[in-house]
C-alpha cells in the first residue's frame, strides 16, 4: 500500500495527506509511542548505516550510526532506571551534537523522562531561568561548562565525558520503552522568546507525528535524501525539522557542532553530497557574504529555509549557485509550523520571497482589525484557526491572487510615519540590495514631529560616512517611494541576533529607547 512518502506533488499531498496516513509511517499507534524508538531503535539493524553526520567548525567529521546511538540510548535509559529517575522527571543538557547529546536525547525518552535539550552558549542568568522554569533532577553538559552549570542551584550535574560513557557500558544495550502516545518527551525553549522569565513549550510522544506534515512538505524530506541542517538542536528548527523528523523517516542527517563558519558548511555540503537541506535564513545570506561558494561543488535538489524572509539578493545568489528554489517554511515553536512550498513538488509554483500555502489540513487567513479577510495585496495580521477560532500568530501579511501569503513583519514591526505605515522588513529587504550592504536591520524610533522615524542599523562593506547615507537614503526612497526610506542610519559592526540567527529588533528597540531616557534625564 501506498505511503505518503511515495508522494512527492502538490495535488497528491491534498489528496492523500491526513492524520490516519500519517500514522501508518510509524510502528507505534495512538496508545503505545516513543520518539526514540521510532528515530533511532527501529532502524539499528546491525549494518552501521550512518544517522548522524557532525561538521564539527575545526573542520573534522564525525558520523554516528544508528546502531551507536541506540546502544548508547538503551544503556543511559538503564543508568537513568538505576539511579532512580521517574517518568516525568526532566533530564536537561547543555551539549553541542555529539555521541553524548543523541544518547540523553533519546535515553531519556526511552524511560519516560522528559528531554530538555539547552543551547551551549547559555550564560548564568539565562540558563538559572529556565532549569527555575523545568526544574530538571539531572543537568549534563561538558567540562568546559560544568563549573557554569554547577552555580545554577537544583540539578545534579554530570559531565558528559568519557567517565559517563564507561559507567553506563555496563548496562544492557536494548531497552523496552515505556511511554504512552500522550505522555510528555521533549521540553522545548524558544530562541526568539520576548518573555522576562521563559516557558517551555511541552510536547508529547505523538508530537512527531503531527511534525510529519512539516517535514513532508516543509523541508520535504524522503527515504533516499542526504539532508543537512546547520541549525542547533536546542532549538525548534534544529531539533525537530533537523533531528527528529529525518531519523523518524531513517533518513541520515548532519548538523553543525561549534561556532558557525559558513564556509564550513559549504565544504560539507559538498563532501557528503548533500541533496537536501534546511536552514535558517541567516545561515544563506552569511555563505553568500563569505564570497567563497565557487570553491565548492553542489549537489542540492531541495532547499527550505525558516526564521525570517531571505532578502532578494540572497534568493539571487541561491538560484545561482545552488541552482534549484529556496522554499520558506513559517512557524513558530508554539504552534508548529503551517506554511510551506512543497519542495520537490514539481507542479507547485515557488515563488519569491512567499510563504506559500497551507500546509493539508490548516487554515490560515490575513484579517483587518475588525476580523474581516483582507483582499488580497492588504496587509493585516495573520491569524491560523485552531480549536474551533482564531488566534493571532502576531505577524502581519498579505496574500495574492493565487492563495499564495507573504510576511510584512512582525506586529511590532510596523512603522507609522506622519500617518503612513511603512514595513521595516520590506525597508531592510530594499536596503540589501545596495552592493554595500552585507546585513540590516530597521526600527521605528521616535520623533517630535512624525511620530515616528525609520532608523537602519547596517553592516557596511564601505566606510560608512555621510556620503554612503545620502545614497542609502536615495537608493531606497527611488525604489520604494518618497516617504519610505531611513531617515536615520547608524553603522554598526554587528546585529543583534536571537540564538536562531533572527535579527533581534526589539534589542535594538530598548537600546534606542534607553537611549531616550538618558538623555531626557
Amino acid at each position: 500500500m501506498a505511503r505518503l512518502t511515495d508522494f512527492t506533488s502538490y495535488r497528491d499531498a491534498q489528496a492523500h495527506a491526513d492524520g490516519g496516513a500519517l500514522w501508518d509511517l510509524f510502528d507505534g499507534d495512538r496508545e503505545r509511542f516513543n520518539i526514540a524508538h521510532e528515530c533511532i531503535t527501529r532502524h539499528a539493524d546491525g549494518s552501521g548505516r550512518p544517522a548522524v553526520r557532525i561538521a564539527h567548525a575545526d573542520g573534522r567529521d564525525e558520523i554516528l550510526s544508528f546502531d551507536a546511538i541506540a546502544e548508547g540510548a538503551a544503556r543511559f535509559a538503564h543508568w537513568l532506571d538505576h539511579e532512580g529517575v521517574k517518568p516525568g522527571e526532566r533530564i536537561a543538557f547543555m551539549l553541542e551534537p555529539s555521541l553524548p547529546f543523541y544518547v540523553c536525547l533519546f535515553g531519556a525518552m526511552q524511560t519516560g523522562a522528559i528531554s530538555v535539550p539547552l543551547f551551549t552558549l547559555f550564560g548564568s542568568e539565562a540558563l538559572r531561568l529556565r532549569v527555575e522554569d523545568c526544574t530538571p533532577t539531572i543537568l549534563i553538559t561538558n567540562a568546559e561548562k560544568a563549573e557554569l552549570a554547577r552555580s545554577v542551584p537544583g540539578p545534579r550535574v554530570i559531565v558528559a565525558d568519557d567517565g559517563l560513557l564507561d559507567e553506563i557500558a555496563k548496562f544492557p544495550s536494548t531497552y523496552t520503552p515505556k511511554t504512552a502516545a500522550n505522555d510528555l518527551a521533549v521540553f522545548q525553549y524558544t530562541s526568539g522568546t520576548t518573555r522576562e522569565l521563559p516557558e517551555a513549550v511541552k510536547h508529547t510522544h505523538r508530537a512527531l507525528v503531527t511534525l510529519m506534515f512539516a517535514a513532508l512538505y516543509g523541508t520535504g524530506i524522503r527515504p533516499g535524501d542526504e539532508f543537512f541542517c546547520p541549525s542547533s538542536p536546542a532549538w525548534g528548527h534544529g531539533l525537530w525539522h533537523g533531528t527528529l523528523a529525518p531519523l523518524g523517516l531513517g533518513v541520515t542527517t548532519g548538523t553543525f557542532a561549534g561556532r558557525f563558519d559558513p564556509v564550513r558548511l559549504m565544504q560539507a555540503l559538498g563532501d557528503h553530497r548533500i541533496t537536501n537541506m534546511s536552514a535558517a535564513a541567516t545561515h544563506y545570506r552569511m555563505m553568500k557574504n563569505a564570497g567563497r561558494a565557487d570553491d565548492f561543488t553542489f549537489y542540492l535538489r531541495k532547499l527550505s529555509y525558516t526564521g525570517e524572509p531571505i532578502d532578494p539578493a540572497t534568493l539571487d545568489w541561491i538560484a545561482r549557485y545552488f541552482k534549484v528554489a529556496a522554499c520558506s517554511m513559517y512557524g513558530t515553536t508554539e504552534i508548529g509550523v503551517v506554511l510551506v512550498n512543497y519542495p520537490g513538488a514539481e507542479d507547485f509554483e515557488v515563488k519569491p520571497g512567499s510563504l506559500g500555502r497551507p500546509i493539508p489540513g490548516q487554515r490560515l487567513e490575513v484579517q483587518r482589525p475588525d476580523g474581516t479577510r483582507s483582499e488580497p495585496g492588504e496587509i493585516g495580521e495573520l491569524m491560523l484557526w485552531r480549536g474551533g477560532g482564531w488566534m493571532s500568530t502576531k505577524d502581519r501579511a498579505k496574500t495574492d491572487a493565487d492563495g499564495y501569503f507573504y510576511h510584512c513583519g512582525r506586529a511590532d514591526d510596523v512603522i507609522i510615519s506622519a500617518g503612513w505605515t511603512m514595513s521595516a522588513v520590506e525597508i531592510e529587504n530594499t536596503m540589501l540590495k545596495h552592493d554595500a550592504v552585507l546585513e540590516c536591520a530597521v526600527i521605528g524610533v521616535p520623533d517630535e514631529a512624525r511620530g515616528q522615524v525609520v532608523k537602519a542599523f547596517v553592516i557596511s562593506r564601505r566606510r560608512g560616512d555621510d556620503a554612503l547615507v545620502r545614497e542609502l537614503q536615495s537608493f531606497t526612497r527611488d525604489k520604494l517611494s518618497q516617504h519610505e526610506f531611513p531617515r536615520l542610519v547608524e553603522f554598526v559592526d554587528e546585529l543583534p541576533k536571537t540564538p536562531a540567527g533572527k535579527v533581534h529588533r526589539k534589542i535594538l528597540r530598548d537600546r534606542e529607547a534607553a537611549k531616550l531616557a538618558a538623555a531626557a534625564a
